[in-house]
């Protein structure tokens, strides 16, 4: 399915994060077509020039662009901080940076890579962003998750995967860590959506499935990983198509107002029990909590 996602977005402040390329990319070219302010956060100068110049020139409109490593903590927090800096309020913020590793590798402040970009980066730079886009009408966070959270093995006892991603455990290979961080991507949209509500705030979280996109993902890797990412490419979408429910949450007014959804092609889904288990959520916050002190 297709929705219509050509709401005019004139006078809004929108972030996308990793906006260089995939799903990213066109998310913010979209926004910005129809007339946001879009703010993009990059890990690389030349590649995120080149997409502030490809934009720009297919739109009129020329983003800001914004430079961290968002699996490193202390940039999360430097890189908020310039943006709050420069803007007073954001209308939304689409978390949609992410990344996938075929073996165990630590982020700067020494947890696995997955862990740290995929999900505390999604619940660290809201934490920080929270205050803008509570200075905006109806503020809106958008994350990408995935339906590879189905396959995703939960243990909130081990979510830098050390114990489990060993060679005695050959079972819990990188597949299975990356759909465990997209099932911490729905548990945090879960909790922060239960906690804006209590909090009597306007601000709505929902996240999504983008569907299995063409993308650059696994093929520097090589082995068995490079050739399941060629696999998994013969049945995937484009960019485009991949990036419709992302502009569906961030611009359509059929999703104002509502919060703590999983969406997938524009409409509201179910994602499996362990996802969206409260007490789970709940937890998990408070751990992501523990695993950011001192970048809060």
């Amino acid at each position: 399915m297709m929705s219509d996602v050509t709401q005019d977005m004139n006078g809004t402040v929108c972030l996308v994060t990793g906006a260089n390329s995939g799903i990213g990319l066109v998310t913010a070219r979209e926004l910005s077509a129809r007339g946001a302010e879009v703010l993009m956060i990059c890990r690389s100068a030349e590649k995120g020039e080149a997409a502030v110049s490809e934009i720009e020139a297919q739109t009129g409109h020329r983003p800001t662009l914004y430079l961290a490593d968002l699996s490193d903590l202390s940039q999360i927090k430097r890189v908020a901080d310039e943006v709050k800096a420069s803007h007073e309020r954001i209308d939304v913020l689409v978390n949609n940076a992410g990344g996938h590793f075929p073996k165990y590798i630590e982020s700067a402040q020494g947890y696995e890579l997955t862990l740290a970009l995929n999900h505390l980066n999604y619940f660290l730079l809201t934490h920080h962003l929270l205050p803008l886009l509570e200075a905006a009408p109806a503020g809106r966070v958008v994350s990408v998750a995935s339906r590879a959270h189905e396959k995703g093995s939960l243990d909130l006892d081990d979510l830098n995967f050390r114990r489990r991603r060993t060679f005695g455990i050959p079972l819990i290979g990188p597949f299975v860590v990356y759909g465990t961080s997209k099932l911490l991507n729905i548990l945090f949209t879960v909790e922060l959506a239960r906690r804006l509500k209590a909090q009597g705030s306007k601000v709505t979280a929902n996240c999504l499935h983008p569907g299995v996109v063409k993308t650059g993902f696994g093929r520097d890797y090589g082995g068995i990983f490079n050739l399941a990412t060629r696999v998994f490419g013969l049945i995937s979408i484009t960019a485009e198509e991949g990036a419709q429910t992302s502009l569906y949450l961030a611009t359509s007014p059929e999703v104002e107002g509502l919060s703590g959804g999983y969406y997938d092609k524009c409409k509201q889904i179910e994602a499996k029990p362990d996802a969206v288990n409260p007490e789970h959520a709940n937890r998990l916050w408070t751990l992501s909590e523990e695993l950011c002190a001192g970048f809060m």
